[in-house]
């Protein structure tokens, strides 16, 4: 289906053609009618399905028609990160490039006078804040920013902000929120607790489910079935192998993330961490560097893993295994993005990991083909994830690490055209 037979304005089809964008996304096809028809609306579908477009065109189709308050904040888009909310902040700016609409990004891990702009932004009624939790409540502490006349309440990654231990502060935004507000949700998987969440905050939703998709059959999966001591060698004599570029190595914790960006230094790698106790200029110019090449290994934690668009990545390495199936497609689909449209991911998988790798396979519906280890490096365990799940056996020590577990441009709102 085209955006041209949907009922948006021509403003926003303007923006839509001069950004080369006219066939849509299941995900915006399903959720754009339902949000222009006044609903609110719970989606359940994974990054990379096109869902920031689904909320956005009609919310700002919405917007553009003039008929809501030009001094207050119209609309709160809620990110579970600082790098998911400058995403969406771009993308806004690209699709309402036609349009009478501003908006502004608040998050946190900036200065003063950063804080100041955020701030000034919302008094100025921004009509769209696209902010992370923490530093919203922030705001609202301090009394600077005005929730009452809010119109459209959105969130981004629910599952992720959830996980992330906000499911109060979120609650404690809808509060401020008036009683007609409406309400988009969101999220890669559908637990439990976004049900409840949803019951809790939503009136009568329309549902809408696309389905999580399996890694494109251009990632070559691969494995290697060691113990935790082993991984570092495994990574290092791959490396020794093939020069790394574009290279992203997913780990659980901050701890050892920086860890690794250490001892492959070390190594003479080019190569730099990525993890929210960086500054957040800092974390914007480790992203700089790396888009620009300048950086050929990142090190992250999986505040990478989803919603950040960085193309020709040529190989992802699961140090650790992630904590989902689906945040292991996440993490993999990092890759194949190219040109060439190819990729390798390499998961490393401890006999403590077996069990989580196993629920990945079956996730996937069949075996990642295990990549035999040299005798060099040692002895291995076998692989029967049954067997340790049962009897709980754990890994080696990690030798290398401790094993502890885990500006923008302008802040001010863009002006209205």
């Amino acid at each position: 289906m085209r955006f041209d037979e949907l009922k948006l304005e021509d403003s926003v089809l303007d923006g839509l053609y001069a950004m080369n964008f006219q066939e849509m996304t299941p995900v915006q096809e399903m959720s754009i009618p339902p949000i222009l028809e006044g609903k609110d609306v719970i989606a359940c579908a994974q990054t990379g399905t096109g869902k920031t477009a689904a909320y956005v065109l009609p919310v700002i189709n919405e917007l553009s028609k003039g008929t809501y308050p030009g001094d207050a904040i119209n609309a709160v888009i809620m990110a579970p990160t600082r790098e998911l909310a400058q995403q969406i902040d771009q993308q806004i700016e690209g699709f309402s490039y036609y349009l009478p609409v501003s908006a502004v990004a608040v998050y946190g891990g900036t200065d003063g006078i950063a804080y100041a702009q955020q701030e000034r932004g919302m008094q100025m009624g921004a009509d769209i804040v696209i902010a992370t939790p923490g530093r919203l409540i922030a705001h609202m502490n301090m009394g600077s920013v005005d929730l009452s006349r809010v119109s459209f309440f959105i969130l981004d990654e629910a599952d992720r902000m959830l996980d992330m231990g906000f499911y109060d502060d979120i609650l404690q935004i809808y509060k401020k929120l008036p009683g007609n507000c409406r309400i988009i949700m969101f999220s890669a998987t559908m637990p439990p607790k976004i049900r409840t969440l949803a019951e809790n905050i939503m009136k009568d939703p329309h549902e809408i489910e696309i389905a999580i998709s399996k890694p494109p059959e251009s990632i070559m999966q691969t494995a290697y079935i060691c113990y935790e001591a082993q991984k570092m060698r495994i990574l290092e004599k791959h490396f020794k192998e093939s020069n790394p570029k574009r290279v992203i190595i997913f780990s659980s914790s901050k701890q050892k993330v920086k860890d690794l960006a250490v001892v492959l230094k070390r190594m003479n790698i080019n190569v730099a961490a990525m993890h929210s106790d960086l500054e957040q200029s800092m974390r914007e110019q480790v992203m700089k560097d790396f888009r620009n090449g300048h950086i050929d290994v990142m090190v992250a934690t999986d505040v990478v893993s989803r919603g950040i668009d960085i193309n020709d990545i040529s190989v992802i390495v699961n140090y650790d295994i992630p904590k989902d199936p689906d945040d292991y497609v996440h993490r993999i689909g990092r890759t194949a993005r190219g040109t060439d449209g190819h990729g390798l991911a390499i998961t490393l998988v401890s006999e403590k990991e077996q069990s989580k790798f196993k629920a990945i396979e079956t996730f996937l519906g069949k075996d990642i083909y295990k990549i035999p280890i040299e005798p060099s490096l040692g002895e291995t365990p076998s692989y029967n994830p049954d067997k340790y799940k049962r009897n709980g056996k754990g890994g080696r020590k990690n030798h290398f690490s401790g094993g502890h577990s885990e500006k923008r441009r302008n802040n001010r709102p863009r002006q209205k055209r």
